[in-house]
């Protein structure tokens, strides 16, 4: 990618990061709910152990972990980043898009990536003081296993960004976007290991799960977390990440270059 491009995107990523920090107060709510989603699933899944020692595998310290693990990887790309990509459609600005010398796609990378920062760091901090509060959280003792970690967060992203691109590219085909919204978050959240982990599910719905691309985003970076996947298995599943994030992507450009011939200009 050419130099002056490549600066493009970044004061892309950059204006968006401003954006957050401009709006900052309904983050601060946002940061708010998510800490009372968190405590909320918290409370639930300890009341499901009591009087276990391990339920489907896991143990309540791993299952600790694997929920934390969970809201950092969720939170990285929010409501925001897909509504901001929906919006664009159905109020026609994605008309001045084509006007520009950019690349769409990457456009609303680069965007979710400069929003993904501030969301990240702020679930770091939540996650830090759950884990200051609370006991018996596993974490692991090896440096690569974190360094697999980030990689493995990295592609869990790209992989969320083409789930959440081609979601939003059905808008052109649609006069709303929350019934759009809400389907793809609830098979997300369902196969991606988001609900519940995917070895709680019957046999014949684990299998589906691993062979779609949803389970990169969650199921992936917590096998690696929690030591579930050695060195090998964990390079493994990192490449399957980044092979679904790479066909991903190449089928959000190839639904665009279709999707454009279906913006209409109103009044004018």
């Amino acid at each position: 990618m050419p130099t002056a491009r490549l600066k493009m995107y970044r004061s892309i990523a950059n204006r968006s990061l401003q954006n957050v920090l401009a709006y900052r107060n309904s983050y601060v709510i946002n940061f708010l709910a998510g800490t009372i989603n968190l405590l909320a699933i918290y409370f639930l899944w300890k009341g499901i152990y009591s009087g276990r020692i391990e339920v489907g595998g896991y143990t309540w310290d791993q299952m600790k972990t694997y929920l934390l693990v969970t809201f950092l990887a969720n939170s990285v790309l929010s409501w925001y980043s897909e509504t901001a990509i929906s919006g664009k459609i159905l109020d026609g600005s994605v008309a001045v898009d084509l006007l520009k010398p950019i690349d769409f796609q990457s456009a609303r990378f680069a965007e979710t990536l400069g929003s993904s920062l501030f969301e990240g760091a702020q679930s770091l901090i939540l996650i830090t003081v759950f884990a200051l509060c609370i006991t018996g959280i596993a974490f692991p003792d090896s440096a690569l296993v974190y360094v697999l970690f980030i990689f493995s967060l990295l592609g869990a992203v790209l992989v969320k960004f083409g789930i959440v691109y081609l979601a939003a590219l059905v808008c052109f085909w649609s006069t709303g976007s929350m019934g759009i919204v809400w389907t793809r978050i609830a098979l997300t959240n369902l196969l991606s290991g988001a609900l519940v982990p995917l070895a709680f599910f019957p046999d014949w719905l684990e299998r589906l799960a691993l062979v779609l691309p949803f389970q990169s985003i969650i199921h992936t970076p917590t096998m690696i977390f929690l030591e579930q996947a050695g060195t090998w298995e964990s390079l493994s599943l990192i490449g399957l990440q980044w092979f679904w994030g790479i066909l991903l992507w190449l089928a959000g450009k190839a639904m665009w270059s279709w999707a454009v011939r279906q913006v209409t200009i109103h009044g004018g």
